[in-house]
C-alpha cells in the first residue's frame, strides 16, 4: 500500500475507498500515513488517533453495505476541521491551550460531512481566537506555506488552508468573518467557499464577531467545494449548473492604485485573460469595469467600528481573566473595542447603509464582482516587522464581503513573476450564487497570460493548481500537476522547455505540432531567470537568462519531441539563441532554449512581464 496523498479529488479519494472496502484497515492506516507524510508540526493541533480513524471507516464500509453508495457522497473522504469548530471528543482550542475543552457533540457541520461518510482526520491550526488574516498568531506554530516557506499561510482559517494544499485531505471546514476562507485559499493555491452567512448553522462555533461569521469550505477544485457545500447546505444546496448570462465587474484602475506594480501587472493579465476567455465564451459573458471604492469603505468600518466588540462579548471575560494566555495582538484587537458605544454602533449600521447604496450602482451592472483576494502576498517577516498594518493590509478586498451579505468563491489567480501566488475573490448577493460557479469557469479556461502565470487561472476542473517540489506553481496540459516525478521522457524523446515564440498559439508552435512534438505541461522556470526580447532580430524573439540574482520565473511549456526533431529544430537556431539546460519551477533540469553568454547586446529586459506572451500582449496596446 502507499498514501493516497496523491488522490486530489473527492471523486478520486471516494473511488479509492470503494476499491479498498475489504481492506478498510490498510485504507485507514493509508489516511494517517497521508497526515504524517505532510505534517509540519504546525497545521495540526489535534489529530484523530490511529485506532479512532481505523474505526471510523469501517463504520463507513458497514453503512455502504447497509445503505448502498448514493447515500454516502462522501464516503471514506478524509477533510479536517479549523479548531473552532467543535468535533466530538476532540479538544476544542481556538488556538488557546487555556482555552481548551472537550464538546460531547459535534457541531452541525460537522454531523452532516459524517452523515455523508467524510472522515474527520483532526483539528486544524488558527489565528487565535479567529482573530486575524495572517495564520501567524498561534502558539501552535505556523503552517508551512506549500507554495513558499517564507510567505504567510494565510489566516485565520491558516491550518485547514496548508492540509488541503498539501493533500493531507480532500477538503476542510474554516470560518470566515473578515475574509479567513479566502485569504488562505490565495496564499496556498487552492479554492474557498464562502456562503452568505446564516446560510450554514454556526451553532458549535466558538464566535469572533457573530452576526458575521460563517463557516467556510476549503478544496482543490471548485467543484469539490460546491459538492461539500452541497452536503452542508442539505436539500437545494450546491452552486453549479447555471448556464445564462452573466456579467462580470472588475476594479477600475482608480480603485487598484494601492497595488504596487508587480501585482497590477498580475492583475492585468487576470483581466486580459478573463476577457479574452469571456470572448471566446460568446455573447452572454460581459466584463465591465467599476467602481470599488465604495465597497472598500465599507471594509474599513469592520475593524474600524463597533463590530469588534462581538470579540468581546464572546472571550472577553476570558482574556481578563487569563491575560498571559492570550496573543498580545489578539488580546490588544479584542480588548480595545471595549471603546465602543451603543451610540457607535447606532451611527456605523447607518454608514453601513449608506455606504451598501453607494455600492448599487456596481451591481446594476454586473452579477458577479471579481476582486484581487489580497493586494500582495506577505512574507512571515514583514508581519513581524508590523503585525497589525500587515494583517489590515490583506483585509482590503475581504472585509467588506460580510458586512454586506455576500457569497464569495476565492479561486487561484496569475503566478506573479516572482512565483508568489494570488487569488481572485468572486462575489455575488443572494440568489446569484450560481453565477460564480459560472464566472470560476471562465477563469479556469483562460490561459494565465502575464504575470509569470503557470498553466489556467482558477480551479473549477478536476485539478487545480499544485505546489512542486520546488515550491512553485505548476500545471500539467492535462490540468493535473506537473512536478519533477510526472516529467519523464519516453523512450527515443527529449524534453524541451521553451519560453518564446514556439509556445502553444504563437509563431513557431508548428515546428514543434509538424514534426511529432507532444505538449507534457504548462509551468514555469525556476526563479532564476531573466528575460530579454532581442529586438535586432527578425522577428523578435526572447532570450533566456540564468542569473545569481534578481531573478524571476518565466512562462515556459514542456514539450516531448524525438531525437530527430530535435535536431532539425537545433539546426534553425538563430543566435545568440542556444540551446542549453532550464531549471524548472519544480527543481527539475531539461534540454531548453538559452542565450549564448555575452549575446545579449542591445536586448531589452523584459522580466517584469514574466513571459513572452505577457510582453508581445503589453507591446501591442502600448
Amino acid at each position: 500500500m502507499t498514501p493516497l496523498a496523491a488522490a486530489r479529488s473527492i471523486a478520486a479519494w471516494r473511488g479509492s475507498f470503494a476499491d479498498l472496502l475489504d481492506e478498510a484497515q490498510a485504507y485507514a492506516d493509508d489516511l494517517v500515513r497521508g497526515v504524517d507524510h505532510t505534517d509540519d508540526g504546525a497545521t495540526w493541533i489535534t489529530r484523530v488517533p490511529r485506532d479512532d480513524v481505523r474505526a471510523r471507516v469501517a463504520e463507513v464500509v458497514a453503512r455502504w453495505h447497509a445503505e448502498g453508495p448514493d447515500a454516502l457522497p462522501l464516503a471514506g473522504v478524509p477533510f479536517g476541521v479549523k479548531d473552532n469548530i467543535d468535533v466530538a471528543g476532540l479538544p476544542t482550542t481556538a488556538g488557546c491551550p487555556a482555552f481548551a475543552r472537550v464538546p460531547t457533540t459535534s457541531a452541525p457541520v460537522v454531523e452532516r460531512l459524517e452523515a455523508a461518510g467524510a472522515v474527520c482526520l483532526g483539528k486544524t491550526n488558527l489565528d487565535q481566537f479567529a482573530t486575524g488574516l495572517v495564520g501567524t498568531r498561534s502558539p501552535y506554530g505556523v503552517p508551512r506555506n506549500p507554495i513558499d516557506p517564507l510567505l504567510v499561510p494565510g489566516g485565520s482559517s491558516s491550518g485547514s488552508g496548508v492540509a488541503v494544499a498539501t493533500g493531507a485531505v480532500a477538503f476542510a471546514l474554516g470560518t470566515d468573518t473578515a475574509g479567513s476562507g479566502r485569504v488562505p485559499a490565495a496564499m496556498t493555491g487552492i479554492v474557498g467557499l464562502k456562503p452568505r452567512t446564516g446560510v450554514l448553522p454556526s451553532a458549535g462555533v466558538i464566535p469572533a464577531v457573530a452576526s458575521l461569521d460563517c463557516v467556510s469550505v476549503f478544496a482543490r477544485t471548485v467543484a469539490d467545494a460546491d459538492a461539500v457545500f452541497a452536503v452542508l447546505h442539505g436539500p437545494g444546496g450546491g452552486w453549479s449548473g447555471y448556464t445564462g448570462p452573466v456579467r462580470i465587474g472588475v476594479p477600475d484602475a482608480a480603485s487598484l492604485a494601492v497595488l504596487d506594480e508587480v501585482d497590477r501587472c498580475t492583475w492585468r493579465a487576470t483581466v486580459a485573460a478573463l476577457r479574452s476567455a469571456a470572448a471566446a465564451d460568446g455573447a452572454d459573458v460581459d466584463v465591465v469595469e467599476v467602481d470599488v471604492a465604495p465597497f472598500v469603505a465599507v471594509g474599513e468600518l469592520l475593524y474600524g467600528g463597533p463590530w469588534v466588540a462581538e470579540r468581546d462579548v464572546a472571550v472577553g471575560a476570558f482574556i481578563d481573566e487569563h491575560p498571559d494566555a492570550v496573543d498580545p495582538v489578539v488580546r490588544d484587537t479584542i480588548l480595545a473595542s471595549r471603546r465602543w458605544s451603543a451610540a457607535d454602533a447606532y451611527r456605523a449600521r447607518d454608514r453601513l447603509q449608506e455606504l451598501a447604496a453607494r455600492c448599487a450602482p456596481a451591481w446594476a451592472v454586473a452579477d458577479v464582482l471579481a476582486v484581487p483576494t489580497l493586494p500582495r502576498p506577505v512574507t512571515i517577516a514583514e508581519v513581524r516587522r508590523d503585525p497589525v498594518g500587515v494583517n489590515a493590509e490583506l483585509g482590503r478586498f475581504t472585509n467588506f464581503v460580510n458586512l454586506l451579505g455576500l457569497a464569495a468563491l476565492a479561486v487561484p489567480g496569475a503566478t506573479r513573476r516572482d512565483g508568489a501566488p494570488t487569488g481572485v475573490s468572486l462575489l455575488a448577493q443572494s440568489g446569484l450564487e450560481p453565477t460564480l460557479v459560472r464566472a470560476a469557469g471562465l477563469l479556469d479556461a483562460a490561459p494565465a497570460s502575464g504575470g509569470g502565470g503557470a498553466g489556467r487561472l482558477g480551479a473549477s476542473g478536476g485539478a487545480g493548481r499544485a505546489a512542486t517540489a520546488g515550491g512553485r506553481a505548476a500545471d500539467a496540459a492535462d490540468g493535473g500537476s506537473a512536478d519533477a516525478e510526472s516529467l519523464r521522457p519516453a523512450p527515443g524523446r527529449v524534453l524541451l522547455a521553451v519560453v518564446g515564440a514556439h509556445l502553444s498559439g504563437l509563431p513557431f508552435n508548428d515546428k514543434l505540432t509538424g514534426r511529432g512534438g507532444v505538449l507534457v505541461a504548462r509551468t514555469t522556470t525556476a526563479p532564476s531567470y531573466r528575460l530579454w526580447a532581442l529586438t535586432h532580430l527578425d522577428p523578435v524573439r526572447p532570450a533566456l537568462e540564468r542569473v545569481a540574482a534578481p531573478g524571476v520565473a518565466v512562462e515556459c511549456e514542456v514539450w516531448s519531441v524525438d531525437h530527430a526533431a530535435l535536431g532539425q529544430i537545433v539546426a534553425e537556431v538563430a543566435s545568440p539563441l542556444a540551446i542549453g539546460t532550464v531549471e524548472l519551477a519544480s527543481g527539475q533540469w531539461v534540454t531548453g532554449f538559452v542565450c549564448e553568454p555575452g549575446g545579449l547586446g542591445d536586448a531589452v529586459d523584459i522580466s517584469v512581464w514574466g513571459g513572452w506572451r505577457a510582453w508581445l500582449a503589453a507591446a501591442s496596446t502600448a
